[in-house]
């Protein structure tokens, strides 16, 4: 007999596997029954207490445990945050991806640096374009953002639809390409909604976000202030439109234009082929030419606007760059506002410009690529969900899109603050949250995925703040006595030739205690480094307040 459907329905699975509680990392698994797909795959860079880590990637042990479920990685727009992971993920799972034209070409770049261009399959699709992966079709909407092509998406399942509007903003003038499809939502909407899953970045900001064309009118009363300087923007890489605007002011004012920057430079060589960008003739030079042009007639456009250490802008106000070098006379223009947490690296980039001469103007040339508060309700009217689960933000952007959904009529029952891991479970007849699945963060250090975890993380941090004290010696096992040594040698604990005496008695107690045990008949050598590590421990602590790490080692001397 046929099992009929409404006797025991199938539940839609919403699976965040990061980006919520954090910006950054953001990935999101969608399950109906056996089929599984995952919404963006972006890694987040490290917190401070994460020394030497260059990255951090999301765990997919569940998309590795349930791999021949899952259909493909669907992703919404380029930015690091949305597709970062994608080489280090694609290593572990050989999954097809599907993106917009420019979202692709970039993807395409990072995966042939990886050397996995030929084995990876891609599709490019279109705005309104839809795509069928298991269980799901998924349809991509038309948005804006501060990146051309960037795409909300329609999941439809047998359990209803759900709307994820990736990173997005209203603009009704775009720089490039058309306005948010807006008619589109409220067709979706009209059908019926089953989830919104809505962008929260700026839910804590009241109005509507300014169009990008703004920034446009900005750049050219600057440029006309300062025509008698040389102009130095610096912004985001992937901040296509805001390059385009700068190139045509240039243009207008009859000036040269250098981008500078390995992210940038490749970023606009990727859009230039795709037609993302468009640079009047003759206007782009090569770094190496910009001597032969009056400095007030160049610009240079340049990554490093968060105060990222190796970014060009940096390496200019270091005095490191080597072919380009700041002074008075020269006009900085920071397009862009500091990523929370960069603050203190942008002002000390700032400080260094001016100190090198440099007129810095740091306000009103930025727009944010992120809807505020109108603008959501915006989408939220249009769409009509059952349920709303707000996603990209931190736990206090997420909180407050929960407030704008209750008072736009959401019932609170039907409003989901998730963390990262839990499974939402929903059909038209409820919702829930139905377990936990593993998550985290997987650090890459160099060529090193994982390899590098919160034991090693915390030795790290014990070497960064206390230095490293080593203690080598010889023994002969057979006499039971020291024969060479103890030898002190430390690193960013104390300078050893201004510290002899606390050198001299360390390795006096040291010898003492070892020798003791020895006479007592102590020959494992995990015990004897335990009682160096003890007793040369509590001595320092004494004499310094401080708590180095210490490492035994001993020779034997017997071998």
């Amino acid at each position: 007999m046929k099992k009929n459907k409404t006797e025991n329905p199938s539940k839609l699975q919403v699976i965040p596997l990061g980006g919520l509680e954090q910006i950054g990392m953001n990935i999101t698994a969608f399950r109906y029954e056996d089929s599984i797909i995952v919404v963006d795959c972006g890694l987040s860079f490290p917190d401070d207490d994460m020394l030497g880590i260059d990255l951090v990637i999301p765990d997919i042990t569940y998309l590795q445990d349930n791999l021949e479920k899952v259909k493909g990685f669907v992703i919404t727009h380029g930015h690091e945050d949305h597709i970062g992971a994608l080489p280090y993920v694609l290593h572990e799972l050989n999954i097809p991806v599907y993106a917009t034209r420019l979202t692709m070409g970039i993807i395409e770049h990072k995966l042939e640096e990886h050397n996995l261009l030929k084995k990876t399959r891609r599709k490019v699709v279109k705005f309104g374009q839809s795509i069928n992966l298991g269980q799901f079709r998924v349809e991509f909407i038309r948005t804006n953002h501060s990146i051309v092509d960037a795409a909300a998406l329609a999941i439809y399942s047998p359990a209803g639809t759900v709307v994820h509007t990736g990173d997005f903003k209203v603009d009704y003038t775009p720089v490039f390409g058309d306005p948010i499809d807006l008619q589109r939502f409220a067709e979706i909407g009209k059908k019926g909604v089953l989830a919104l899953m809505c962008d929260s970045t700026n839910a804590e900001r009241p109005g509507f976000t300014a169009s990008e064309k703004t920034v446009g009118r900005a750049l050219d009363s600057l440029f006309e202030e300062h025509v008698n300087s040389r102009i130095i923007v610096a912004t985001f890489a992937s901040n296509v439109d805001r390059v385009q605007q700068i190139i045509n002011t240039a243009h207008k004012y009859g000036k040269k234009v250098v981008v500078e920057g390995r992210s940038m430079v490749s970023i606009i060589d990727i859009a230039q082929k795709l037609e993302c960008i468009k640079i009047p003739e003759n206007t782009l030079v090569d770094i190496d030419l910009i001597k032969s042009y009056p400095e007030n007639k160049t610009v240079i456009i340049t990554t490093g606007s968060q105060g990222e250490s190796m970014a060009a802008l940096s390496r200019m106000a270091s005095g490191q760059h080597r072919k380009i070098s700041i002074g008075p006379g020269d006009t900085v223009i920071f397009s862009s506002h500091p990523i929370p947490g960069n603050e203190k690296a942008v002002t000390n980039i700032i400080n260094e410009l001016q100190m090198k001469g440099a007129d810095v103007i740091f306000q009103d040339v930025h727009v944010s690529g992120h809807a505020c508060q109108e603008d959501i309700k915006l989408i939220y009217t249009l769409v009509k969900p059952k349920y709303a689960v707000p996603v990209h933000g931190e736990y206090r952007h997420l909180r407050a899109q929960s407030n704008i959904a209750k008072d736009l009529g959401i019932p609170k029952e039907n409003i989901f603050i998730l963390h990262s891991g839990e499974i939402l479970e929903m059909d038209d007849q409820g919702a829930r949250i139905a377990g936990k699945v593993p998550v985290g963060a997987i650090m890459v250090d160099g060529l090193g995925v994982g390899d590098v975890g919160n034991v090693v993380l915390r030795d790290r941090q014990h070497l960064a703040e206390d230095g490293i004290v080593i203690i080598v010696f010889g023994i002969d096992k057979a006499a039971a006595q020291i024969i060479s040594g103890p030898s002190i040698v430390s690193r960013g604990f104390v300078y050893v030739r201004e510290s002899d005496k606390l050198i001299d008695d360390a390795t006096d107690l040291v010898y003492d205690e070892v020798t003791e045990a020895l006479e007592r008949g102590v020959s494992d050598w995990t015990k004897l480094k335990n009682i160096v590590k003890d007793v040369l421990g509590d001595y320092v602590w004494k004499k310094t307040k401080r708590r180095p790490m210490i490492m035994p080692i001993i020779m034997d001397n017997n071998f």
